[in-house]
């Protein structure tokens, strides 16, 4: 069976949880976050948790594994933490929780970002893979960012990441 057929058969709607990393993002100004939530509502899936935390390994883990323990979750995506700076740890942190790394999508995306910014896509370290059969896609934390992700990357391609994660 190839790719049209697994995507024939996967689900239409997912259960996702959106976690926004950030020592500077409040409620009021997390404008990626409120996008990311929106952009997978109005392709019908479904937002079970979200919510900000900082940019701290300690809290990153232990977020994460509130999530990976929840049934209800199928889909993690961070938006945050994934550049050079020392205060962003969201890639050391979920790396080693990952099962199967799929570096396809941090490579597309970073291909994606030079086609619209030019090379300070290198700066991006954008990250997906599976744990515990759940997809996990880490976002830089800008509305731009979050936009070329789901659009391009993310929403054509949900349904069928959390069939094969689960095969």
């Amino acid at each position: 069976m190839g790719h049209k057929e697994h995507k024939e058969i996967s689900p239409r709607t997912v259960s996702c949880a959106v976690l926004t990393i950030s020592d500077s993002r409040t409620e009021a100004n997390d404008e990626s976050g409120r996008f990311i939530i929106k952009a997978l509502e109005d392709s019908g899936h479904r937002v079970t948790a979200h919510g900000i935390i900082r940019n701290s390994a300690d809290t990153i883990g232990n977020r994460l594994a509130e999530l990976l323990a929840d049934d209800a979750v199928e889909v993690i995506i961070t938006s945050g933490g994934t550049g050079a700076s020392h205060r962003d740890v969201t890639v050391e942190t979920v790396n080693p929780i990952l099962e199967k790394k799929m570096d396809g999508f941090g490579e597309l995306f970073r291909y994606l970002t030079y086609e619209e910014i030019g090379t300070p896509s290198i700066m991006s370290r954008a990250l997906g893979g599976i744990a515990h059969g759940k997809v996990i896609l880490c976002l830089p934390g800008s509305t731009g960012a979050a936009r070329l992700a789901l659009e391009k990357i993310i929403l054509p391609e949900l349904g069928h990441l959390v069939h094969e994660a689960n095969r």
